[in-house]
């Protein structure tokens, strides 16, 4: 196999600098916190030699009480972030050839990783044009018996495009029917704008699940997601191959991670208003835009918009720009293998709504001050 680096990654705020930004555009998280605001004092904390391999079982037993009533502790296991979720579930239920379907656009492992297994990669590709619709029809033409997982994520990355609960479950048949896994991307399932979706593993033992503590809970940093499986034989393979990776997660940051949920319904009844509000501070700008649209957002913390390709930006030039000009830095298009015409917006982690408008507004300069009159 041959690993590639995601664009995503070799432009990334961390590897740009922060300290270049005025306004960070370019995250999908909510935000940065710090471990007073979960109450955390690490002072004699005790640090056993190993601890059990799945996981932190308190860690454990409160995520399967979040995903829902008949969730057992015995269905999660703890990973270093969603990503190695995703890796790890890919590896285990795919070989090179194996067909595979994967929505797009995506996030990067969802795809980078069959890609690099060498499975044959089939793309469900949506469009900017017709609001990023989900075709459950195409999707059904798509998957055969010889299809070994189906990959989606919802609220989409970048998007923040839903589906129903209905066509989460159709999905859901479709791969019961043809006995392949659907991998669910679940990272920005809690900030959905109105009803979030159910945990896909919690309706089929065909559907694993994936969450993560970087995305609606601002602590990217500590490196804590999850996965949900009913299948105790993935769930083995999934041990198998988590025990040649890093045998188990730093006890440190699975305490934090516990520390987090426990106060989970007070965070999220703060962080929702927030998302809402600066959503409608991003609704109004595109109104005033004679250049750019988008697609609104029905869930996460990002949007999608296209600026209009007539004008003649050179939009490698216009990034740059854009930074060194007024400190503004969005994640271009390319992120998700779209024309960098494209951005992805992150609405919520600048550190207040003037910092966002100001952000906002940098771009109407940049693009004004490079279209071609």
């Amino acid at each position: 196999m041959e690993f590639i680096r995601a664009v995503i990654e070799e432009e990334g705020a961390e590897v740009v600098g922060y300290h270049r930004m005025k306004c960070n555009l370019g995250e999908s998280s909510v935000g940065e916190r710090n471990l007073r605001d979960i109450g955390l004092v690490i002072d004699d904390m005790e640090f056993p030699y190993y601890q059990d391999h799945y996981g932190m079982v308190e860690l454990r037993q409160k995520i399967a009480q979040i995903s829902g009533p008949d969730t057992t502790y015995e269905q999660i296991m703890i990973t270093d972030g969603a990503t190695m979720a995703l890796f790890m579930t890919s590896m285990i239920l795919a070989n090179k050839g194996d067909h595979v379907v994967i929505q797009h656009p995506n996030y990067s492992v969802n795809h980078m990783t069959p890609v690099a297994m060498g499975c044959n990669v089939d793309y469900l590709s949506s469009q900017f044009e017709d609001g990023f619709k989900f075709d459950l029809d195409l999707l059904e033409q798509k998957v055969t018996p010889e299809t070994k997982f189906v990959s989606i994520s919802f609220p989409i990355n970048p998007s923040g495009t839903m589906i129903t609960e209905a066509e989460l479950k159709r999905v859901i048949e479709i791969c019961e029917k043809n006995d392949c896994y659907l991998i669910s991307d679940e990272t920005y399932r809690e900030m959905a704008h109105d009803k979030a979706l159910p945990v896909a593993a919690t309706l089929s033992k065909k559907a694993i699940s994936m969450g993560s503590l970087s995305k609606a809970y601002g602590f990217p940093g500590i490196r804590v997601g999850w996965l949900h499986t009913q299948d105790a034989d993935v769930m083995f393979k999934l041990l198998c191959i988590k025990e040649q990776i890093n045998v188990h997660g730093s006890i440190l940051n699975e305490v934090v991670a516990l520390k987090v949920l426990e106060k989970r319904d007070e965070w999220l009844k703060f962080v929702m208003p927030k998302i809402i509000r600066r959503k409608e501070i991003v609704k109004k700008w595109i109104k005033s835009q004679e250049y750019v649209t988008w697609n609104e957002p029905q869930g996460g913390c990002t949007c999608f918009v296209k600026v209009d390709e007539s004008l003649g930006i050179n939009f490698d030039t216009f990034y740059e720009y854009l930074l060194e000009k007024y400190g503004a830095y969005p994640g271009a298009g390319n992120w998700f293998e779209f024309p960098r015409n494209y951005m992805r917006i992150g609405f919520v982690w600048p550190r207040s709504d003037e910092e966002l408008i100001n952000g906002l507004e940098s771009i109407t300069k940049a693009i004004n001050d490079l279209r071609k009159k």
